[in-house]
């Protein structure tokens, strides 16, 4: 098994590699980079290069380990008993599966993504280092071990709002995705947009870096910003001229409301902007 990326996702010679180590080390990837540098993405595309299936965990701030195992429903046998139904005597009927135990008995080898882990309390990384490691857990209510039919391919990505445990960190193999230059961008909007035009396009991609450089953003544009703003200039029918300007930083760029997020940023944009004019 190897990933060299696909028609729809761009993926730089050293994310490339990295994929490729972890998979020979059967250690999980953990990927980290700006929000909107395609980690999830990258999962997604993974399995369907390998072509196998992908299991998909999103993390929340209240998300438990526990729940990726197993969960055991209480209730519904409570019910179940007090209605009279027979199938309350099989525990087996109440044990609801988790991400990890579908992973774990699939029969192929499928690409597990435990996607944005730092959402979750700092403690849930630590209380997934031994099914990760082992690639087995234990079933306390029905008595039995779940051990994984083959070791998943296992993608973590984080957007780095908290610090992971150092005994996590050892058991992974770590990328971080670089954001992109203005070639490697151009190729990742040409997967997008194959037919937009030489002109627009250049006078976009300088709109869109020089906004970046701006020093105090909370937030800089992302890749999926820019692609979404491409999308809007496109369907607007802008012209490379509305982008142009002989000093780039002087201008407002139209439909800007596509790049910048908050208001604290737009703020400080048309106020830089406002001085550089006089």
């Amino acid at each position: 098994m190897s990933f060299n990326g696909t028609s729809n996702y761009i993926a730089s010679d050293e994310l490339r590699l990295a994929v490729n180590a972890a998979i020979t080390l059967e250690r999980p990837l953990l990927i980290k980079g700006e929000p909107g540098t395609g980690k999830t993405m990258l999962a997604e595309e993974l399995a369907a290069s390998l072509g196998t299936e992908l299991i998909q965990w999103h993390i929340k701030s209240t998300t438990k380990a526990q729940q990726g195992l197993y969960e055991y429903d209480a209730v519904s046998r409570l019910r179940d008993s007090q209605l009279g139904d027979d199938k309350v005597h099989d525990i087996k009927n109440y044990i609801v599966k988790g991400k990890l135990w579908h992973a774990f008995e699939n029969t192929g080898r499928p690409v597990l993504l435990i996607d944005e882990i730092d959402k979750a309390d700092i403690e849930f990384p630590n209380d997934l280092l031994q099914e990760l490691d082992k690639m087995e857990f234990f079933v306390y209510e029905t008595r039995e071990t779940v051990k994984a039919v083959q070791r998943p391919i296992v993608i973590i990505t984080s957007n780095n709002e908290k610090e992971l445990p150092d005994a996590f960190l050892r058991r992974c193999f770590f990328h971080y995705i670089q954001f992109p230059d203005q070639e490697e961008m151009r190729r990742i909007v040409d997967v997008h947009f194959p037919e937009i035009k030489k002109d627009l396009l250049n006078q976009a991609l300088e709109s869109f870096f020089n906004l970046r450089d701006i020093p105090g953003l909370k937030k800089k544009p992302s890749t999926s910003e820019l692609i979404d703003w491409l999308k809007l200039l496109v369907a607007e029918d802008i012209s490379p001229e509305a982008l142009r300007e002989k000093d780039s930083k002087k201008a407002i760029p139209p439909l800007y409301g596509a790049l910048l997020k908050n208001e604290q940023d737009i703020h400080l944009f048309e106020k830089l902007v406002f001085m550089a004019r006089r």
